[in-house]
C-alpha cells in the first residue's frame, strides 16, 4: 500500500515510524510519503485566505492542495479529506480502506476548506462529532487502523478479526499467565482445553459486553441463531436477577 499525507506538519507523523506501521514499512508492505503543501503555496507561501462574503476565521486555499495531488505519482487514489462533517471513521471503514493500493489524506486547518477542493476528494471522513486544530492526528489514528489490517502485517490473521468492532460486537474477555493473581483467577472454561466451550464462552461474554456497553451495536447486528438464543439467555439472566 501507498499512502500519502498532505500537511503542514509532517513531523507530526513520527510515531507512524514505530510499532505496526514502522514494521509494516520494514517489511516493504507500506510506503508512506509526506507533503508539506506550503511549498507549493503560489501566494507568498501563504496557504489560507479570508473567506469570501466575509466570517470568522481563515480557509485553506485550493491552489496549494491541487498543486500537492498533481505532483503525486498516483492512479486511482482514494483521496480522504478529514473533514469533521465527513462520514464517521469506524472499523468497517478501516476494513474497507485496507483493500485499496493508494490513498491520499488531506490534513486541513483554520476555519475550512475552500469548497473546490472537495471535487479532489473520493471521501469525507470524521473521527467523531467534536473538532481537532488540525487534520494530523484523525489522519494517524485512521493509518493505524487501517494499516494493522493489510495482509501479512499482524502475524495472525485472526489477531484483528477478533478485535471489537470486526465482527460487529465488542471482544470478550482475555486472560494470560499467572492462572492466580492476587486471588483473581482465569475462567475454569478457558483452561478445560474443550474448544467449542470456549468458543460458546467467548461468544457469550461478547454478546453480554456488548449489551451491557454498546447496546446501540446490537440494534444493527445480524444474529445467526445461536446467537439469538444466548442473547436471550442474557436477557432473561437480567431479569431474573
Amino acid at each position: 500500500m501507498k499512502i500519502d499525507i498532505l500537511t503542514l506538519f509532517p513531523e507530526m507523523f513520527a510515531p507512524l515510524e514505530h510499532s505496526i506501521v514502522g514494521k509494516a514499512k520494514e517489511k516493504g508492505l507500506l510506503e508512506i510519503n509526506y507533503h508539506n503543501f506550503r511549498e507549493n503555496a503560489e501566494k507568498a507561501r501563504h496557504v489560507d485566505d479570508e473567506p469570501y462574503g466575509g466570517g470568522q476565521g481563515m480557509l485553506l486555499r485550493a491552489q496549494p492542495i491541487f498543486d500537492t495531488i498533481e505532483k503525486i505519482e498516483a492512479k486511482n487514489p482514494r483521496v480522504i479529506l478529514l473533514d469533521p462533517a465527513g462520514r464517521t471513521f469506524d472499523q468497517a471503514y478501516a476494513e474497507e480502506l485496507a483493500q485499496e493500493d493508494e490513498l491520499i489524506f488531506i490534513c486541513g486547518h483554520y476555519e475550512g476548506y475552500d469548497e473546490r477542493i472537495k471535487t479532489l476528494v473520493t471521501d469525507e471522513i470524521s473521527l467523531g462529532d467534536f473538532v481537532l486544530t488540525g487534520g494530523e492526528l484523525a489522519a494517524m489514528t485512521m493509518v493505524d487502523a487501517t494499516v494493522r489490517l493489510i495482509p501479512d502485517v499482524i502475524g495472525k490473521e485472526a489477531s484483528h478479526q477478533d478485535d471489537s468492532f470486526s465482527s460487529g460486537l465488542l471482544e470478550y474477555p482475555q486472560y494470560t499467565r499467572p492462572y492466580d493473581f492476587r486471588g483473581m483467577t482465569v475462567p475454569d472454561v478457558l483452561m478445560s482445553g474443550h474448544h467449542e466451550n470456549i468458543r460458546l464462552w467467548r461468544l457469550e461474554q461478547s454478546l453480554r459486553k456488548t449489551l451491557e456497553r454498546r447496546p446501540d451495536l446490537l440494534e444493527v447486528y445480524h444474529f445467526t441463531e445461536e446467537e439469538k438464543e444466548l442473547l436471550n439467555k442474557i436477557k432473561k439472566e437480567e431479569i431474573d436477577g
